[in-house]
């Protein structure tokens, strides 16, 4: 890996949920620092475009496509990059979903499935690849929180539930594994319109709402997260565990803006 702490050459990554937004951001972040990464969701033809991208960087990866709902898809996952790499150094659990429904209307089938995979399911890409990492003796894990994670976000009552317990996750898990070289870290990331939420972001009264709490004045571009990403990733991190590092424009800095 060279003198450069930064640097990620050797390392292999997997980004579950890496195909998409902030994912696909991250995916060929890392790549760009050096990683062989291994974007992986649920749709084949977004895992083979992804994996077209990274390899256009000079990197290896594998397409194959994986589920959070499912172990056993994960451990597939796991069993693929290890039969190619050897090893994975480092996790990034980026799969997401919600839905905006007042609270009194909701379904319980629509809470579930939201805890489902923001919550439980970045708990079994912990498991699966945690484990693996464990018995390697070093890793890397990065969650993906939310605004949510810290403040009421109108009308996404699943979705803030679940972002906030991934921020407990994160610290439970970075406290139980560092004897073990395991960072566990999370990123929030501000209002960055994805295909996740642009509907409730672009030319809404919600969106102009976010934009003037945001003290930059401004949406993220997908490509301002990646630097965090690679960061905790890195040697250069190797005493950072439990944290939640916001890349929000000062969003939760901000209390009065003007």
């Amino acid at each position: 890996m060279g003198d450069n702490p930064l640097s990620l050459e050797g390392r292999t990554a997997v980004v579950i949920g890496g195909t998409t937004g902030l994912g696909h951001a991250m995916s060929l972040g890392l790549a760009d620092a050096g990683a062989n990464v291994v974007a992986s969701a649920r749709r084949s033809e977004l895992v083979a475009n992804t994996a077209d991208e990274i390899e256009a960087r000079g990197r290896k990866t594998l397409r194959v496509t994986a589920d959070v709902a499912e172990t056993d898809s994960l451990k597939a996952l796991l069993g693929a990059c290890i039969g190619e790499f050897g090893k994975v150094d480092i996790l990034i659990n980026c799969a997401g979903t919600t839905t905006k429904t007042a609270s009194l209307e909701m379904d319980i089938a629509d809470w579930d499935r939201i805890i489902n995979v923001n919550l439980t399911g970045t708990l079994r890409g912990c498991l699966v690849f945690g484990e693996h990492m464990i018995e390697n003796g070093w890793g890397r894990i990065i969650n993906i929180a939310s605004l949510a994670s810290y403040v009421g976000l109108y009308q996404v009552v699943a979705y803030n539930a679940s972002k906030a317990g991934v921020v407990g996750l994160t610290k439970s898990l970075a406290v139980e594994w560092a004897p073990h070289g395991i960072c566990v870290n999370a990123i929030t990331p501000g209002v960055f319109p994805t295909d996740l939420n642009r509907f409730m972001l672009e030319g809404t009264e919600r969106g102009k709402e976010l934009v003037m709490r945001t003290p930059m004045k401004r949406f993220g571009e997908a490509e301002e997260i990646a630097g965090t990403a690679v960061f905790l990733a890195s040697e250069a991190a190797s005493f950072v565990t439990g944290e939640v590092i916001a890349v929000d424009g000062g969003f939760l800095a901000s209390g009065v803006n003007q």
